[in-house]
């Protein structure tokens, strides 16, 4: 088998139901555009990807995947995985403004082809030990009113999730009083979480995780940027909550943060840990080492729908984190929503397991770029 094309549409969503009434921030694009991207084969067999569109990058990186990773792949086996990963990891040495994420976007269609090929779902080319996992919801809003955070975590509590994460952007002296109303709002027993996306120092992120561990939140994530390390370990060491990081690292870099114990639980995704195959090394890294690995979401349906797959695979995997429904696009029968119980499920279909709905896509595409 070899690969023979290559097809992508960048796909227009209107941002506004987004952010609702706190309204788009400024200087984010008032609409996304994400790259559906198609890799085929000289035997039939399509594999699909996307790439994450909302920071105004969805053309850069459409131009990116023609311009520099396809010809890095084009005649290559798909069935070659790791190889081709390796190759690719190995060229974005040179890539000084890029991640491993565009390395995420080859690679998740590589597995849907090769399951398509072993007709089974990628879960169980990985080694699936279980068939569902527990669905928490991440907040809608960044700067609320404690009165808002308090309606916001019981809705969503309300509507089955079996967990609600905050993203509380502030400071303490807003940030404490929203974090007090969302424990008031679900109870002492239902699982909260605080992501910070890395706004605070040390000394706000110690002072807030002390009314963390008086409330007993499940985890801190992200409080500090996550290159601190030894700041890190410092505030894992101080707080009873356990510290989630590394999310924005480099598998390579993750694999050193947890060597040091520079946090509690690691986090991943199939983006910026260099795909499918980048997570499961992660998770198998954290295993060896003790860790649990919590899946981050990328608010881009196909990835979301790969790290699914990864973490039915993974002993140490925990929660999927599911987002504004804004982000789950594109496909037909909901995959990536819970159940009436907050379980979110293993697709059942061969590689990626779930059906594109062609004619939103259609509807939706702006522009085509195809290479044969």
């Amino acid at each position: 088998m070899k690969l023979t094309g290559l097809t992508q549409r960048l796909l227009a969503i209107d941002a506004a139901p987004r952010y609702g009434s706190e309204g788009i921030p400024a200087g984010r694009p008032r609409t996304w555009e994400y790259p559906l991207i198609t890799f085929h084969t000289d035997e039939g067999v399509d594999g699909h990807t996307m790439g994450y569109g909302n920071q105004g990058d969805g053309r850069a990186i459409m131009c990116l995947m023609r311009d520099v990773f396809w010809p890095k792949i084009r005649h290559e086996n798909p069935l070659e995985i790791e190889r081709l990963w390796l190759r690719l990891r190995r060229a974005n040495r040179d890539l000084y403004a890029l991640s491993d994420a565009m390395v995420g976007v080859v690679d998740v269609a590589l597995w849907d082809i090769l399951g398509k090929v072993r007709q089974a779902p990628i879960c169980d080319l990985l080694g699936r030990v279980r068939d569902r996992v527990p669905g928490y919801c991440t907040g809608w809003s960044f700067h609320p009113t404690p009165e808002r955070a308090r309606d916001e975590a019981r809705e969503m509590k309300d509507r089955g999730f079996r967990g609600f994460k905050c993203h509380f952007w502030n400071d303490p002296e807003r940030d404490i009083p929203c974090i007090r109303a969302t424990r008031e709002a679900v109870g002492d027993d239902f699982p909260l979480m605080q992501d910070l996306n890395a706004l605070y120092d040390y000394h706000d992120a110690l002072k807030v995780g002390r009314v963390l561990d008086e409330l007993g939140f499940v985890w801190f994530e992200e409080p500090i940027p996550e290159r601190q390390t030894g700041l890190l370990r410092r505030l894992a060491d101080e707080l009873a909550t356990p510290i989630l990081g590394g999310e924005t690292v480099t598998l390579d870099e993750l694999a050193e943060q947890v060597r040091v114990h520079a946090y509690d639980i690691a986090r991943g995704d199939v983006y910026l840990k260099a795909g499918i195959t980048g997570l499961m090394k992660a998770f198998r890294l954290c295993e060896l080492q003790g860790l649990r690995l919590e899946v981050h979401t990328m608010a881009t349906p196909l990835l979301d729908v790969a790290n699914l797959h990864c973490n039915l695979a993974a002993k140490n995997g925990g929660y999927a984190e599911v987002i504004h429904p804004v982000y789950r696009f594109g496909l037909q029968g909901q995959p990536l929503d819970i159940d009436a119980d907050g379980w979110l499920h293993a697709p059942t279909g061969p590689g990626l397991g779930v059906e594109l709905d062609w004619d939103w896509i259609d509807r939706h595409t702006v522009e085509r770029l195809e290479i044969s």
